[in-house]
């Protein structure tokens, strides 16, 4: 009996060790979807019908994609003030380009990416090279930026644009298979991330296996790709209903998926933990800190000013406040994701996921009617309880 015994207390006490040291994972999941599903009752169905679903992509995709930059510039050790102003601003220089001097969309474009990683660069040399503390630098660019806004628009909107940039992100990727409703493409496109997703991870767990890797139990592996695969597919049932999938979606999965690529299996997303772990062992090991942050800070840019073209073609308009405090929802996205405040951890699903949780928050509020002051409240509570989950979580492993 004893002998039976300690195999089975063995299991149990790694299964518990697995569990503590991914709380946060798994506590993410199970958050998002209890929000969802508290939302989906308080809304009387409203949250999860298919116009809403779209709608929560449509308005939710310029903070996903800012987060996976911003997730890069914090686990680096540093963080970026500057990118709600630097994303208003380039919508104001695309407004400017299009309408005013009535240049191409595809000239306009490439124009506005090249600025924002250019500002992105004048950013980060200041960090990198100079040593000044990333707060007052990108604190300076929101600043800036903000200002130029101002003066590119003359304090005025500028509007509308031509359908050919509005489908940036408003537009939908057409049914190929021609059946219209439900929308084939959007249950093809379903089942292969479902595919994929199944693929990708029984051949992490076969690798984890060949080099003597701690995996996760089968029973956990089995119970969250269910999850996924099913929310999943649930809401590509729910997208082929309505328009199918947004050009927007497309554009937020193929970042996601490049940037998970990058951080967790390149040498390159190796280096950018190491630097935010302990810059002066990283440099000692041959990593170019200096070059890696000013990188994190060009690219940041660059994702900045992808954000900025998105959200002034949704609303086919400039505004001079556009972006204003939308850095903060972004650094929120990414703590409340699983980043760590000192730099070298975090994950991008976990950015993503946070910021799919921020953007429930708001719509769920605001489909109840809740008023502003208290969204403000409730979500200043969600960041500082996952900060305080955080701190507690590495207090106990240590």
């Amino acid at each position: 009996m004893t002998d039976q015994a300690t195999p089975q207390a063995e299991a149990g006490s790694s299964v518990k060790t697995y569990l503590a040291k991914h709380m946060r994972e798994y506590g993410l999941l199970f958050a998002l979807i209890a929000i969802m599903g508290f939302f989906q009752i308080m809304t009387d169905g409203t949250l999860l019908r298919p116009i809403n679903i779209t709608n929560l992509f449509l308005q939710n995709s310029y903070i996903i994609i800012m987060a996976l930059g911003m997730l890069i510039v914090i686990v680096s050790g540093h963080i970026d003030l500057s990118v709600g102003s630097v994303m208003g601003f380039v919508g104001a220089l695309a407004a400017v380009l299009i309408v005013n001097f009535e240049l191409s969309v595809w000239v306009t474009v490439p124009i506005c990416l090249v600025t924002g990683g250019l500002i992105g660069a004048a950013q980060g040399y200041w960090v990198a090279f100079w040593k000044i503390p990333s707060f007052i630098v990108t604190l300076a660019g929101m600043l800036v930026f903000r200002g130029m806004s101002l003066w590119l628009l003359e304090g005025q909107s500028v509007g509308p644009f031509p359908k050919e940039f509005q489908i940036i992100s408003t537009g939908f990727i057409p049914d190929v298979f021609g059946i219209g409703r439900p929308n084939g493409t959007a249950l093809a496109a379903g089942a292969m991330a479902v595919g994929a997703i199944i693929w990708l991870g029984l051949r992490g767990r076969m690798r984890n296996r060949q080099y003597g890797i701690e995996d996760e139990p089968m029973l956990f592996f089995i119970i969250r790709n269910a999850i996924v695969t099913g929310a999943l597919m649930f809401v590509a049932y729910k997208l082929s209903t309505f328009r199918g999938l947004p050009n927007v979606l497309i554009s937020m999965a193929l970042l996601t998926v490049f940037y998970a690529f990058v951080t967790e299996n390149t040498v390159t997303g190796r280096r950018i933990y190491a630097l935010g772990g302990n810059e002066k062992a990283a440099k000692l090991s041959g990593t170019k800190t200096e070059r890696l942050t000013f990188l994190a800070f060009v690219n940041m840019g660059v994702l900045a000013a992808l954000a900025g073209l998105i959200f002034a073609a949704r609303l086919n308009t400039a505004t001079p406040k556009a972006g204003f405090a939308v850095e903060l929802d972004v650094i929120a996205a990414v703590f409340i994701g699983g980043a760590s405040m000192s730099g070298g951890s975090g994950k991008i699903i976990g950015a993503v996921v946070g910021a799919f949780i921020m953007g429930v928050l708001n719509n769920g509020m605001s489909i109840m009617g809740i008023g502003i002051d208290y969204q403000q409240i409730i979500k200043g509570l969600v960041l500082l309880a996952a900060v305080i989950f955080d701190v507690y979580n590495k207090s106990k492993q240590s």
